[in-house]
């Protein structure tokens, strides 16, 4: 019956391995959630403009008090 169109055959297999194989790729492709890079905050901001001589010493003090305050 099913003889004639390699249903009961050998060739199921490679259908199995052609969909296992497309499915792998495309969930390896798509992301199963957005990849987001944690958000940084304005001490961390501040602290690498210091770190990067952008601003003084008198200056990141003066801000960090001020971030302080507002928190």
């Amino acid at each position: 019956m099913f003889y004639d169109h390699h249903f009961i055959g050998m060739h199921w297999i490679w259908w199995l391995i052609m969909i296992a194989i497309i499915l792998l790729v495309v969930f390896d492709i798509i992301p199963y959630r957005p990849r987001t890079e944690p958000k940084e905050d304005a001490l961390d901001i501040l602290k690498k403009r210091f770190a990067r001589g952008e601003i003084e010493r008198e200056e990141f003090e003066e801000r960090k008090q001020i971030l302080k305050q507002n928190k």
